[in-house]
């Protein structure tokens, strides 16, 4: 089974492409959801004893995690260790189930993939972008974004210019679903033909 990173930064469509493989029958694994799963369950107990006051009902309470880290590098990477293993393990499980359905591919939909060194355990790397006014355009549209936000969230983005030169594929959101469809299909059918090359 081929495995497709699926990354881009805020802003350039990267969920709505993740859907469109989806929607082309390829399982696809979001690390966020599969965060948001850990801290409604699993990682609760381990985060409320690493960062006391910080849960609340059996789960994460994200903003109160997230105000305690958010500028202590000590604390994210005590973080990290807590969530990276249990990432791990569900990333594994979908791998399993999906290789079981007989899927030719899979796509795990990583943000900051490139940040993480992610690129390492995928065969290929599916770079997603748009115009800097659309993406500007897109995010300001969000509830509670502000400029400030944005420029904060870009700051610890690898830029795109960067991210399209260290795809294997680059998907342009800029014109609608019908091309970002036909450019999957296209995607889909290159990549089975590829040699696997994670490691």
């Amino acid at each position: 089974m081929i495995i497709l990173g699926l990354t881009g930064s805020i802003g350039m469509g990267k969920s709505t492409t993740a859907k469109l493989f989806a929607e082309a029958g390829v399982p696809v694994y979001d690390a966020d959801a599969a965060v948001h799963e850990i801290y409604e369950g699993e990682a609760a107990p381990a985060v409320e004893a690493a960062f006391p006051g910080t849960t609340a009902g059996g789960k994460v309470d994200r903003n109160k995690l997230s105000a305690r880290v958010v500028h202590d590098p000590a604390a994210i990477r005590q973080l990290e260790a807590i969530v990276h293993p249990m990432l791990s393990a569900s990333r594994k499980n979908f791998f399993e189930d999906a290789e079981r359905s007989g899927a030719a591919v899979a796509v795990v939909d990583v943000p900051l993939l490139f940040e993480t060194g992610g690129e390492k355990r995928v065969d290929a790397v599916v770079v997603v972008t748009t115009t800097p006014e659309i993406q500007r355009e897109r995010i300001l549209a969000r509830d509670n974004m502000t400029a400030e936000k944005l420029d904060a969230i870009l700051a610890r983005q690898l830029p795109d210019a960067e991210k399209r030169k260290r795809a294997d594929f680059v998907v342009d959101t800029s014109h609608g679903l019908d091309p970002v469809r036909a450019r999957i299909r296209d995607i889909l059918a290159q990549v089975v033909k590829m040699p696997p090359r994670r490691t």
